[in-house]
């Protein structure tokens, strides 16, 4: 047993070499990173995939953080007339000639995205069997497109958005329940487009790539009732005001079903996902010269409590050179989540960065951890970089990294560490983006 303790004690390298180790790390994970990014490009997922013009109008739609990006994209390669109308977060936007992009407020909806979500809905009418619909759809568009059912109100929808960002639940859930009270997702953007057919083309980031899932499927209906979603509140334990409640326990307005007439025409498909990404990023690393492995694309789960995981792999593969040998990258994705409790500031990128430090305290290693999309939570960062020092150079600091995680203020430690990624709005997102290098 003592064996592999002493052989990596034996390697381990001196403060001076930890120092440049950590640099050559920093550049070797950036790397990876740019090359998930790189194979979620919009340019070569739409142009792989642009759909038939049609006889008639064509019109594009969408909504994600990606939006406005995809959207260029679609109109510098579409040779025939078009009119559209996307939006996308605050900051996100970029110039278009024929499509209209408009801005709102993620992760909480605002009146700018009920306005946009209006917009969107006023460019799908008079539409006939001739017409092409074509759906841009990526990551953070439930935020983007508040539309309340009913009597229901945009601070109705701004508290279930709230609730559901504090209770934990995974994206699935999280994404099942907004389509149960809204005038737009869970497929109902189609039915107003209908007859025209719409193409929805989709940029994945939830894990399994269910795209009914993305931006809570305003184009794609989703399988689950509002029986199964009641049962979802229920088992998560998500908050509820009493407007949401009694509306829930009515039966109006039921989100249409995958079989219904209005969708038969209509096409889906998945032009960018976490798994091509990461596979992009396993064959950077591979050409480097550094073995890597793919735990998984769709990773869910509480973030201080997934990279505990990861720091389980990761100290076995440092101490015993098993399941894999040294060096090696370990990749993994999906969609972590924070319950909140704290004051702090951070999202679960950072919140897992953290984590992973204090379990693997020690233990030699070098971690990138950040949403492709290029924000995590509500901070400017995309998510931050760790080691098995973070933990002792906080300390060094005066600084409690334990206090910090259970206050969910894992933006502080890496900002005091200096050791946030911020590379700025990617223009695309495939989810959650974990590389993990051990020497």
């Amino acid at each position: 047993m003592n064996a592999p303790l002493e052989k990596t004690a034996a390697r381990r390298p001196s403060p001076e070499a930890d120092s440049t180790m950590i640099t050559e790390d920093r550049a070797f994970l950036r790397a990876l990173f740019e090359a998930a990014v790189s194979a979620a490009d919009p340019y070569l997922a739409i142009k792989a995939h642009l759909p038939k013009p049609p006889k008639g109008r064509t019109v594009v739609i969408g909504a994600g953080k990606g939006a406005a990006q995809l959207a260029r994209t679609f109109e510098q390669q579409w040779t025939g007339p078009l009119t559209g109308v996307v939006v996308t977060r605050y900051g996100y936007d970029v110039p278009c000639d024929r499509i209209t992009v408009l801005t709102a407020a993620h992760p909480v909806p605002d009146q700018a995205g009920l306005d946009a979500s209006h917009q969107i809905l006023d460019t799908l009418q008079n539409l006939t069997v001739d017409d092409l619909v074509v759906a841009l759809i990526c990551g953070g568009g439930s935020a983007l497109l508040p539309m309340p059912l009913g009597d229901l109100t945009l601070e109705d929808e701004i508290d279930l958005n709230t609730s559901l960002l504090h209770s934990g639940a995974p994206i699935s859930v999280m994404n099942a329940v907004r389509g149960q009270f809204s005038a737009i997702k869970g497929g109902r953007l189609a039915h107003v487009a209908h007859p025209a057919k719409v193409v929805t083309l989709v940029v994945s980031d939830v894990p399994g790539d269910d795209p009914a899932q993305v931006a809570s499927g305003p184009t794609i209906p989703s399988t689950t009732s509002r029986d199964e979603v009641r049962g979802l509140i229920k088992v998560w334990g998500i908050s509820l005001n009493p407007r949401l409640a009694q509306w829930l326990e009515t039966d109006d307005a039921e989100a249409p079903h995958p079989h219904d007439p209005a969708f038969a025409r209509d096409e889906v498909v998945i032009v960018a996902s976490a798994r091509k990404s990461l596979e992009a990023a396993a064959e950077c690393a591979r050409e480097i010269g550094i073995p890597a492995v793919i735990i998984s694309d769709q990773i869910e789960g509480e973030a201080k409590e997934i990279a505990k995981m990861h720091a389980a792999i990761v100290a076995e593969i440092s101490l015993t050179g098993q399941p894999f040998a040294r060096p090696v990258v370990l990749l993994s994705g999906g969609e972590t989540t924070v319950t909140l409790s704290g004051s702090g500031k951070g999202g679960r990128n950072s919140e897992f960065a953290l984590s992973l430090a204090l379990t693997g305290a020690e233990v030699p290693f070098s971690a990138l951890v950040a949403d492709t999309d290029g924000i995590d939570g509500s901070e400017e960062n995309a998510g931050a970089f760790a080691s098995g020092q973070s933990a002792k150079r906080l300390k060094l600091l005066g600084i409690s990294p334990e206090a910090l995680l259970a206050n969910h203020d894992s933006w502080t430690a890496f900002d005091a560490l200096d050791d946030l990624f911020s590379p700025g709005p990617t223009g695309t997102n495939v989810n959650d983006f974990r590389a993990i290098l051990i020497r």
